[in-house]
Parts: structure tokens; sequence; C-alpha cells
């Protein structure tokens, strides 16, 4: 069912606001609307222009939160506004020293890092690094060169070049190392390795010993400082444990105090001579208003005005569903096609029954139906997924219909005797049937029922909107139902043999419904008391009638028949689990199965079936039902309440 919403203005001192959204606000469902655009009557609004002074104090508790250790521990809830900014701040400052000697320590760490990888192809080099770049009549170049370069740089090196050539590491690409050349030559050389792409690396000089001992001098050093800065994270981690229920506590209040001052963003300021005062208007259930009204008629602080004119305010209450539990996970359904509008019947409870309902006729076996209950009824006590409730929900009726029909785990009337018939032997016996199953027959009258009711609804939902036209004349109001009844009742007779309507009846429960189905909206301009008009001509509006009144028949038609569908699956799982028993051994329900194929068998079917029915009835529902009468076009209600509680 639908909530039934009231329009609220609230109003007070404009310094007030902030009491009135934590005492109230957070307490009462209340879906809050732009007071500046919805309030009609009301001149002179203006907005607020204040910033969120607690944006940044809650962005910092929030960091320290991610950091804590225990983010589980209680929350300390006594601290004062004040006392939380003073917190923040002593956190702030303590938190930031060891933060910055953190940082330090990961900068020498980098450093470090970076002369070790500049160092490590040069390791296998035995020299000293300080003795080398000291030469007098000797340069020392560092530096590497790629692998496919290397074997010419050999060549000139033996054949032409006065220099040496010390090799260091070799990686995929290049082959590390340095070379020796005379204080004279050294221009000539250096040209030379160059056209060779050998690439120059310049070493620290600073050090003093061979690469390898350099490097492992460098790893230690690391290693110690990776060790204080580990140090330095279990000091900030312990630090901010030791004060944990205080920084929960904290961001709690902020992110209270926070959403409280973003009211403002919904709210309009309004000044006079004696005031400043703000305005927040929006929706409330009819429950929560009489109670906030009777809790806050003592607080002479707050006005409080219950808008019942439609002139007062823009746009239409927000729709919020409330169903028993037993039916609640059919609301996805509704969300998935749109929530009904205020004007709409909610058809939650329609959706639930019938579909459950379908389902288990389409898949009736009584022990796949008591899996699937099992099965989704855990999952949905455990997950609170709303598909695994329907699922649960759906294999009860699974069961019944198992039960009907005396399918057990594929087995037709072996183990369970059926209590109404079997969908692959039910072969009908009624005049003028011949023989059709009866189980098609079945499943297109109850099509025909749903129909009916369907148009039912559609009247009382046009009712609720003031749409006369519809309710009356149009394909799903009275004329249709009345067209579409006496159909239904002409071929029920004509199917058990009795006498049907004669031509006068059929001329006036057939021909006037399709004259309204044609005339509907000058009919319509009638009833409410205006001219009618055919602003395209008549000659357009006649083509035009004849067309949709050719789109009515057949959807009539259509829709009757895609019904069948559901006798069809109740005879195609039978012949599905025919074949699974074949493949395990089992004839006429006799014979000692293959019970790994049996097992098998049955969760290929349960799953796959269970799927493809599934969707097929979520079909039936939105194309066959809900096409005739819901528009779902409502926008759900969001409270502010909600907001605080996430």
């Amino acid at each position: 069912m639908i909530v039934k919403m009231k329009f609220l203005s609230i109003s007070g001192p404009r310094t007030d606001i902030d009491r009135v959204s934590g005492k109230y606000l957070s307490k009462y469902e209340m879906q809050l609307e732009n007071a500046l655009t919805e309030l009609k009557t009301t001149d002179n609004l203006m907005p607020f222009m204040e910033l969120n002074p607690y944006k940044e104090p809650l962005a910092r508790a929030e960091q320290y939160t991610a950091m804590l250790q225990d983010p589980s521990a209680k929350m300390d809830l006594t601290l004062s506004e004040s006392e939380i900014f003073d917190l923040l701040r002593e956190i702030g400052h303590d938190y930031l020293d060891l933060k910055t000697k953190e940082e330090s320590l990961k900068k020498q760490k980098d450093e470090l890092l970076t002369t070790l990888h500049e160092l490590e192809p040069f390791a296998p080099l035995e020299l000293n690094l300080r003795e080398v770049a000291g030469y007098q009549y000797m340069k020392v170049r560092f530096g590497r060169v790629g692998r496919d370069y290397f074997q010419k740089l050999e060549k000139y090196l033996f054949d032409d070049l006065n220099a040496v050539f010390l090799e260091g590491i070799r990686d995929d690409n290049y082959v590390y190392g340095c070379y020796f050349a005379a204080h004279n030559e050294t221009g000539k050389i250096d040209s030379a390795f160059k056209s060779l792409h050998f690439e120059m690396i310049h070493l620290p000089d600073e050090y003093d010993g061979m690469p390898a001992e350099i490097c492992r001098n460098l790893n230690r050093r690391i290693e110690s400082i990776s060790n204080q800065i580990q140090q330095v994270q279990e000091q900030i981690g312990q630090f901010l444990s030791s004060h944990a229920g205080k920084i929960l506590g904290a961001r709690y209040r902020l992110e209270e105090l926070s959403r409280n001052f973003d009211v403002r963003k919904m709210a309009a300021r309004m000044e006079n001579e004696q005031e400043d005062y703000y305005i927040l208007c929006g929706w409330m259930s009819e429950a929560d208003t009489l109670a906030f009204i009777e809790e806050a008629k003592e607080d002479e602080r707050i006005t409080i005005v219950v808008e019942e004119s439609k002139e007062k305010f823009f746009k239409d209450p927000p729709t919020k569903l409330k169903n028993p539990r037993f039916f609640k996970p059919f609301e996805m359904f509704i969300r998935m096609y749109g929530l009904p509008a205020h004007d709409e019947m909610d058809p939650t409870i329609f959706v639930a029954l019938t579909y459950t309902f379908i389902f288990g006729a389409m898949f009736g076996d009584a022990g796949q139906g008591m899996c699937l209950f099992l099965g989704g009824g855990i999952l949905y006590l455990r997950k609170k997924w709303n598909l695994a409730g329907i699922i649960s929900i759906a294999g009860i009726f699974s069961t019944f219909f198992g039960v009907m029909y005396g399918s057990f785990f594929g087995f037709e009337g072996t183990i369970l005797k059926p209590v109404w018939l079997s969908p692959m032997e039910a072969m009908t016996d009624l005049p003028f049937v011949g023989q059709l199953n009866t189980v098609f027959v079945v499943a297109v009258a109850f099509g025909m029922i749903l129909i009916l009711l369907a148009m039912v609804f559609q009247m009382i939902n046009a009712k609720k909107r003031g749409d006369t036209e519809n309710m009356l004349f149009g394909p799903n109001g009275a004329a249709g139902f009345v067209f579409y009844g006496f159909l239904v009742v002409t071929i029920v007779l004509y199917m058990t043999g009795h006498k049907t309507p004669g031509n006068v009846m059929m001329a006036v429960f057939l021909g006037i419904p399709v004259l309204m189905f044609v005339f509907k909206k000058p009919l319509g301009q009638m009833v409410k008391g205006r001219k009618p008009e055919a602003q395209e001509g008549i000659g357009m509006f006649l083509i035009q009638g004849f067309f949709e009144l050719f789109e009515t028949l057949l959807s009539f038609f259509s829709n009757t028949i895609s019904f069948v569908r559901v006798g069809a699956f109740a005879v195609s799982h039978a012949a599905m689990m025919e074949v699974v028993l074949m493949l395990s051994g089992v004839t006429d329900g006799v014979g000692n199965p293959n019970w790994l194929i049996m097992i098998l068998g049955n969760i290929v079917v349960c799953g796959l079936e269970g799927l493809v029915v599934g969707i097929q009835v979520l079909r039936l529902e939105y194309y066959e039902m809900f096409s005739r009468f819901y528009n779902g076009s409502g926008r759900e209600f969001h409270p502010f309440s909600n907001h605080a509680k996430n």
C-alpha cells in the first residue's frame, strides 16, 4: 500500500534551524523539498549563503578513523562541540609531528634507494670509486650500452681504440660497465663510445670503496631506516588508538552536525522588521505528521503548517510503500517498472500473489519446489536479498502445484499421485474442444480473469486521477470491461456446450463498447461539460480511431494468447524431467537410476527452467497486466532521517 503523505512547512528563528534538524528531522521521516522553488505563495525568500564549518573537521576525523587499528571501538559521545574541535587540534599537532618524522625518514630512504639502484649494475667491478675518480693520467667513464651494440664496441676496443672496458652486470637490454682512457685521447674515445650509443651514468663521488661494499652498506642503512619508519607508524597507530573512542565519537557527532547544517541547502530565509527566520518544507507521512505536531506543540520556537491545498506547492507527493513482510520482497519488481504515483494503487500484493501462483503453475514440482523454498529462504534470512525471498515464496507454489500434478523430482505419478492432473497426460473431453490439453485451456481462462481484474484496477486508478474519459470509455475502462467480459462469457458458454448470446446481445455488448473506443475523446469532453471538438478534422479523427480500434482488438487477442505459455511451460517441465529420467535409466517411473545423472539433471533443470520461467512470468506481469492499469510514474520517498542513519 502507499503511505498517505502530508506537505508541511516548518519555520522558526534562523539561529534555531540546527536544533530543529537534530531534534525533529532526524527522528521523523521527512523528505525535504527546496523551499525557494517549492513554495508558491511566499514572496521575498532568500537562500542561506553560509559555508559548512564542519566539513574540514569531519574530513580530518574520517582520516584519523581510517588509520585506527580497531575501528570498532566503543564511541565516546560525551564530548561537546568545542571539546571536539580542541581534541582534533591536539591530535592534529602530535600527529603532524610524527607524520613529519615519517616523511623525513621516507625521503632519506628514497634517496638511498636511488643511489643503490645506480650502483648495483656496477657491483662486480673491483675498483675503488674515489681512487679512480682521482687518476691524473687516465679518465674513467661509467655507463651502459645496448646489447646489440656491445659486439661492435668489443671490435673497436680490440682493433682501433686505446681503451679498456670493464664489464659489470648484464640485463635483458643493456651491458653495464666502465672504460678507462688515456687523458690525451679522452675526447676521441668519448666520441667513439657515444657513436655506439654508450650512455654515461654519473655515480656519486662521496662514497669510498668498491661498489659491492658500498651497496652492502646502503642496504644496511635502508633496512635500518625502514625499521625506524615502521616504529614511527606503530607510534602513530598507538597514539590514535589511545584516542579511538573520542575520535569515533567526534566523527559521529561531526557527521550529524554537518548533515544538519546542510539542511540549509533546502531551506529559505525570510527577513522582516522584527526577526530573521528560516522556512523548511517537504513531505511527511500522515502518522509521522500527527506525532511530530504532538511532540512540538509545546515548542514555542517552531511553527508547523500542514498545507492541504495543492495550490501551495508544485510537486506531487513522493511514494512510500508499506507492505506486510511476506510481500515486501516483491517491491523490487515494482521499483524495476516504476513506483506508483500518489493517485495510483500499489500493485505489490497483486504482483506477489499472481507472480508466485503463475510461477508454481509453470514450474510444478514438489521436490524442486521445496529446494527453491529452502535455498531462497536461507539466502533471504542471511543476506536479505529480495530476489531470494521471491524465489522462496515461489517455491511454496511450485511445491503446491507439484502435488497437484503428482510430480516429485521428475517422477510423474509414481512417488506422488496427482491430486488434479498430470500435464503430459491431461487430455480433456470437453465438448467442442477435441483433444486440447486441459492445462492450456485453464491457463488461458486464468489469463482472461487476470486481464478483467487489471481492467478493474484501471477503473480504480482512473477514478483516483479524476480521469472520467478513460474510466468509462477507454479500452481498459468500463467499456473495455464490458466488451472483453462479454467475449469471455461467450467463449466459455460455447466451449461448455451451452447456448451462446444472440445477435442483438452481441450488437449491444460488443457494438456499443466499440463505438465508445472510437469516440472516447468526444464522449469524455461531453461528460466534463465541454463541447466535443476534432482538432485535426473529422476524417483524420475517424482514420485514427480505426487504427486505434484495430490495435485495441489485437492487444486483447495477443494478451489472452500469451497465457498459453503458462500451460506450455507446465508441459515442457514434465517433458524435460522425462528426458532426465530416461538418461538416468528410468523408464515409465521404474528402474534403478544412475543417481549422479539424476542429481545433475535436476540441478540443471531447476536452475535453467527456474530462470526462464521467472523471466516469462515477469513478462506476463509487465506486458499483459501492468500495461493495462499501471503507469509507474511516481518518485521515491527519500527522508532526511535515512541520510542521518547512513
